[in-house]
């Protein structure tokens, strides 16, 4: 297992070292992204049910759920519930949004060093060309890769995060 696990970390530093130093930006936001989307899974897997039938629960035990301040009070949970549920989405889409750029940025900064190589060697080297060109590609295929694998996931949270607020709408009658 220990064997595994060192030839699995110098295939990472091997990529790593290939791609350039971007990369370690690219996994930074990846891993925010998905500690988020982690958070994100539990919080409405696993909190917001116990959440939901609190309210519920709340709003059986009222005597009045007719009047305008009963409606009002309503409301205010669900809006309540609403934000809770739809916490840090924008934090998903922005890190999810950035990745791509962060790979651009790599990108850049490979061309940057294809042309330095240019400068100094002239154009007779191919082998140190094509070390600064995987260095420009490389990163942006990474930042586009760490995006696809947030974006289907963000949009099953929003959809579930929805079919929540929903749900908790439908369990309040309002007469």
């Amino acid at each position: 297992m220990q064997l595994y696990l060192m030839g699995l970390w110098e295939t990472v530093r091997d990529f790593i070292g290939t791609g350039g130093d971007v990369l370690y930006l690219v996994a930074v936001a990846l891993l925010i992204m998905w500690i988020v989307m982690v958070e994100r899974y539990w919080y409405i897997l696993g909190v917001f049910p116990k959440e939901r039938d609190a309210i519920i629960k709340k709003w059986n035990e009222r005597e009045d759920t007719t009047s305008w301040y009963a409606h009002r009070i309503r409301d205010a949970w669900i809006s309540e519930a609403s934000d809770k549920l739809s916490a840090r989405m924008l934090l998903l889409k922005t890190t999810i949004a950035i990745c791509p750029l962060i790979g651009l940025l790599g990108t850049v900064t490979g061309m940057i060093s294809v042309f330095e190589i240019m400068s100094v060697q002239g154009t007779g080297n191919p082998r140190l060309m094509a070390g600064g060109i995987s260095m420009a590609t490389i990163p942006t295929m990474s930042g586009m890769v760490a995006a696809l694998s947030g974006m289907f996931f963000v949009q099953r949270l929003e959809q579930r995060s929805n079919r929540e607020k929903s749900k908790l709408i439908d369990s309040l009658p309002h007469h």
